[in-house]
């Protein structure tokens, strides 16, 4: 089953949301928690295919959605998310959140109730004032790039030990998690979503954090709701702080993850409904098209006189008039494909474009150009990343720190901001960038 991807401005205000579907049948919106995107939900979509067509936004920013402006609390995430479900076509349904993704959904639900059909939630944090007081002063740090990449070293045993220790920063062993590991596709994917959001993070995160737990009274009428949680889940011992709930509400506490999935899922299935599946609004100048099999990213204007490509470790710039720019497959937001020129080739077709314009190729050993980043116990592949990002500013080739390698330095590039893209780039393609050189060398001349 394939998940495609989709971005979508919101009439008015210019904000780009985007957004997951995969699945077929009634619409189930799917809310991810802090500071993750909806790359969480594939597996769970993937699972509940057959029964949905789930829909997953990135909640403002976090993933690849723009974030809101000034000081945004809970309610301005609730109507973010009534906005994007506005802009998408998308009427009453039932909802899926895990963690503050369901307190985004709650605060939703208790603004425009119509909106829904049912809520299956994942745990729901009812903070008592000294666990507020606590996360208020350290649960949120600014995480801003640093010149040297010191915040890498940070994030990486931050998004390592956040499953050792709750919360992440109480090293106590009365602190300590049932659910500890040390898996480096997951520590990874965590950090790079990090990444993502960067110190916009602190608005989403401080937003949920920061909201009342205001469950509605026994009389209220609202559509049904399951609260449900896991042993290891740190919110598990919350159900017992939810006290009195509407009579459609109920609240478990379950085994295991698998558990909790079944009984959201069974719920969900239950308050459908007989919804029709959605026809969903996207953007026109940017997206993800199938090519030879592989979902690339592109952005610009559909039968442009060029399509752009970049170089290899890098993503995709502004295009800029009568171009259409693609994110070579590995880089950026696209998938790896088989055979990276059939997709090139298929994407310049699909796309409408009339020419390639390919990049020149890199100057340099290629076994120096593109060390090995994929990712470490210890987070040194993000420092590796960093250093290299870095240097390629001062010369090149990179790696050839010497007065003859020296290059000017263009106005910015040493910003830290800037080197923080570049870094992300390299993260992004890791293995790809090489393989992406070797087919640029063997085609000179850009007869591909």
């Amino acid at each position: 089953m394939r998940i495609t991807r989709h971005m979508l401005t919101i009439p008015g205000t210019g904000r780009k949301v985007h957004y997951r579907r995969g699945g077929s049948g009634p619409p189930l919106l799917m809310v991810h928690q802090s500071p993750r995107s909806s790359a969480e939900y594939e597996p769970l979509m993937r699972a509940w295919a057959e029964h949905f067509t789930c829909i997953a936004p990135d909640t403002p920013g976090f993933g690849q959605s723009d974030p809101l402006p000034g000081e945004p609390d809970i309610n301005a995430f609730a109507d973010a998310l009534l906005e994007t479900m506005d802009a998408l076509g998308l009427g009453a349904c039932p909802a899926y959140g895990f963690h503050s993704g369901g307190i985004i959904l709650v605060t939703a639900l208790k603004r425009a109730p119509e909106r829904f059909a049912c809520l299956a939630i994942g745990g729901y944090a009812i903070w008592t004032a000294e666990e507020m007081r606590i996360f208020g002063e350290s649960y949120l740090p600014p995480f801003r790039p640093s010149p040297y990449g010191e915040h890498l070293a940070w994030l990486w045993n931050r998004m390592l030990e956040q499953s050792w220790f709750f919360p992440w920063f109480d090293t106590r062993d009365a602190a300590r998690l049932s659910v500890a590991h040390s898996d480096l596709p997951r520590v990874q994917q965590a950090v790079m979503e990090m990444l993502d959001a960067g110190n916009a993070y602190r608005a989403g995160y401080g937003a949920v954090l920061r909201a009342p737990r205001d469950i509605p009274p026994p009389d209220a009428r609202t559509p049904p709701v399951l609260i449900s949680a896991y042993d290891g889940d740190p919110l598990q011992a919350h159900i017992d702080r939810l006290g009195e709930m509407p009579a459609n509400w109920q609240a478990l506490k379950v085994a295991t993850p698998a558990e909790h999935q079944a009984t959201s899922l069974a719920f969900l299935r239950e308050h459908a409904g007989g919804i029709a599946p959605p026809a969903l609004a996207e953007d026109p100048d940017e997206g993800w098209i199938e090519a030879a099999g592989a979902l690339l990213h592109w952005r610009g204007a559909r039968g442009a006189a060029r399509m752009v490509l970049h170089a290899p470790g890098a993503e995709l710039a502004e295009p800029g008039p009568d171009k259409i720019a693609i994110d070579v497959p590995g880089h950026g937001l696209s998938e790896d494909a088989e055979d990276v020129l059939a997709a090139i080739h298929a994407a310049r077709e699909a796309l409408g474009a009339r020419a390639i314009a390919w990049p020149a190729l890199p100057q340099g050993d290629p076994d120096l150009l593109y060390p090995d980043l994929a990712p470490d116990r210890f987070g040194g592949h993000l420092l590796k990343a960093w250093s290299a990002a870095r240097a390629e500013a001062i010369f090149a080739p990179w790696y050839a720190a010497s007065p003859a390698a020296a290059i000017p330095l263009a106005a910015g590039a040493l910003a830290p901001h800037a080197i923080a893209a570049r870094t992300r780039a390299r993260l992004r393609a890791g293995s790809a960038a090489r393989a992406w050189h070797d087919i640029l060398a063997s085609n000179p001349g850009g007869t591909r």
